[in-house]
């Protein structure tokens, strides 16, 4: 066998892993799959009472539950519902006081007869909170005791003799997305809004309002659409960085075209020199693609892609320019050529 052939061969142990690991996360997803359609308009119950609570959601459970409710109010934090985790072993300790009247409580338990969990609902349920459960059984302690229950319904774990919860917190999980998202929805939570609570990094980048990011005054070039392609050309001298195009304007200011480096471009290689002292509005690109404002720059560099533009004129409620953005201003957030 040639050492070639050799490499190429695959030790059965990891051809066992593999299988064993597309297995597991093939069970998973169909028990999701499973669990979207016995959904029932319990989880509707939910995000009413969610959406209408005017405190916050204070999500609880213990070990792997836990872990899972951490993440879920931290997701619905992200999506404009005030949430945050209350360890239900250290609520006996002090951090009851952190509940508010007008809070709602958000009990995750696989069996929902976790002993710290059930040990909370009595003490809940004395201060006249509402209580939603996430469980596997509806009949359990706390899926009686809940005053709307999301039943999971009967889960096989995945893998290791079905031991380590693993389908339960990945069902949990899921509803728990769905009920932030869901509501963020029903509130008309906007792409806008994600922004303001996403400000870092990449995600926060592409969610910036465009006028963040545009260029702006001294930054555009811009002049009237009767002046002629030599006058405008000469008379824009702008310092600092320097545009591929310019704004073109009607005599009442609105936008009505641009003239790319492209367009200069065309009109020499077609040997039309003539053109160069007649109106710009002749031979600019009229009736451009624009932006608003208050568009997200993720809208924008859709739009730069999809359309294959390198400027993108910004305009307020009447036309009107108020700003431009440059392809270069964005570069790191065009898509990869696939």
């Amino acid at each position: 066998m040639s050492q070639a052939a050799a490499q190429a061969v695959v030790p059965y142990a990891r051809v066992e892993q593999l299988r064993e690991a597309r297995s597991i996360v093939a069970h998973e997803g169909q028990a999701l799959v499973d669990l979207a359609r016995r959904l029932e308009m319990t989880f509707c119950d939910a995000i009413e009472r969610i959406v209408a609570c005017r405190g916050c959601v204070v999500v609880t459970g213990v070990g792997k539950a836990g872990l899972i409710g951490q993440k879920i109010a931290a997701t619905m934090s992200s999506t404009g519902t005030r949430a945050f985790f209350l360890h239900p072993t250290e609520a006996f300790h002090g951090d009851l006081g952190s509940l508010g009247a007008d809070d709602v409580m958000l009990f995750l338990s696989h069996s929902g007869e976790s002993e710290e969990v059930c040990r909370l609902l009595p003490w809940v349920r004395s201060v006249g909170l509402p209580m939603i459960a996430i469980t596997a059984e509806a009949q359990s302690t706390l899926g009686c005791a809940a005053e709307i229950t999301i039943s999971l319904g009967r889960l096989i774990e995945a893998g290791l003799h079905g031991l380590p919860p693993t389908t339960s917190t990945t069902a949990m999980l899921a509803v728990g997305d769905a009920l932030a998202l869901v509501a963020a929805q029903s509130r008309g939570f906007t792409p806008q809004q994600f922004g303001k609570l996403h400000p870092g990094g990449s995600l926060g980048r592409r969610l910036t309002p465009v006028r963040d990011v545009m260029r702006r005054g001294d930054e555009m070039r811009l002049s009237i659409e009767t002046a002629s392609v030599r006058e405008v050309l000469t008379g824009l001298r702008r310092p600092g960085r320097r545009t591929g195009a310019v704004i073109l304007v009607d005599e009442d200011g609105r936008l009505s075209g641009l003239f790319t480096d492209s367009d200069l471009a065309r009109l020499l290689e077609q040997r039309r020199d003539e053109q160069l002292d007649r109106p710009i509005i002749e031979v600019m690109t009229a009736r451009p693609i624009t932006i608003r404002e208050d568009a997200i720059l993720e809208e924008a560099v859709g739009l730069l892609s999809a359309r294959r533009l390198s400027e993108l004129p910004v305009v307020d409620d009447e036309g009107r320019p108020v700003g431009l953005l440059d392809i270069t201003d964005v570069i790191g957030l065009m898509p990869a050529e696939g």
